[in-house]
């Protein structure tokens, strides 16, 4: 298995496309804060994440033979994010309920893990380049 096929490759891969899809529905609720009715959005990966890392990791995995198997064993696909609707609220008296300082504040945390990743995945590449190279 080669590191663009690891798991913790394709992990990092999905939390850089979580964090551009993140980006892109904060612009678009930073810009929709006075349109009437507008309900804002967010993006879900790392809570997935989280709780299939949280899960039971057996050595062996099950050969399945027919959709109506379980799967067990060791869980090598990425979540994808998700994107939901916070229909429940309302913050203003047209109905919207976008809060721009929360939304910048959201956008400057998705900042940090998207550099996070690339940070991540560059080291991956150099300990691999170092490998390779013998140095």
């Amino acid at each position: 298995m080669g590191l663009l096929n690891s798991v913790s490759f394709q992990r990092l891969q999905g939390g850089i496309d979580a964090a551009y899809k993140r980006q892109n529905v904060l612009a678009n609720n930073v810009a929709n804060e006075d349109t009437p009715n507008f309900k804002r959005s967010d993006v879900s990966f790392e809570s997935f994440l989280q709780q299939q890392e949280s899960g039971v990791k057996p050595t062996l995995n099950a050969k399945v033979t027919d959709s109506r198997h379980f799967q067990f064993g060791t869980n090598t696909i990425v979540p994808a994010a998700v994107v939901s609707t916070d229909e429940t609220t309302s913050m203003n008296n047209n109905e919207n309920n976008v809060d721009v300082e929360r939304e910048m504040a959201l956008s400057a945390e998705n900042q940090l893990r998207y550099s996070s990743y690339v940070e991540q995945i560059n080291s991956q590449i150099s300990m691999m380049r170092a490998v390779i190279q013998g140095g």
